[in-house]
């Protein structure tokens, strides 16, 4: 069975994942949800992917993170945006940009 979920290119995980935790805190479960909806179904992060990423930009700086109870009273992680962390997005936002920008040039959808 093809797999139609689009594959994400290496280095857009940290652009999804900063996005996503733009507005409000979230544990590590809501913001896979959270990509997934503001995908619209389009792309999904699994676990083995989401936490190393979590990791990294923690050690980065980029976000900071403390423990909380989830919505269904359980014990979770809840990460949030640092102003590092806001900075980067946009950053990851304007390479970002860039990107499609030139991707678009070569396909002549520009």
């Amino acid at each position: 069975m093809p797999n139609n979920k689009a594959d994400l290119l290496q280095g857009t995980l940290d652009l999804l994942i900063l996005k996503s935790l733009q507005n409000e805190p979230m544990h590590g479960f809501g913001i896979s949800l959270r990509i997934q909806q503001m995908s619209k179904d389009m792309l999904t992060v699994e676990q083995g992917s989401l936490y190393p990423a979590l990791y990294r930009l923690e050690d980065q700086g980029w976000i900071k993170s403390e423990w909380g109870v989830s919505e269904n009273n359980r014990k979770a992680k809840f990460y949030t945006l640092t102003v590092s962390g806001k900075k980067q997005l946009t950053t990851e936002e304007q390479t970002w940009a860039n990107l499609s920008k030139a991707i678009n040039l070569v396909l002549g959808h520009a």
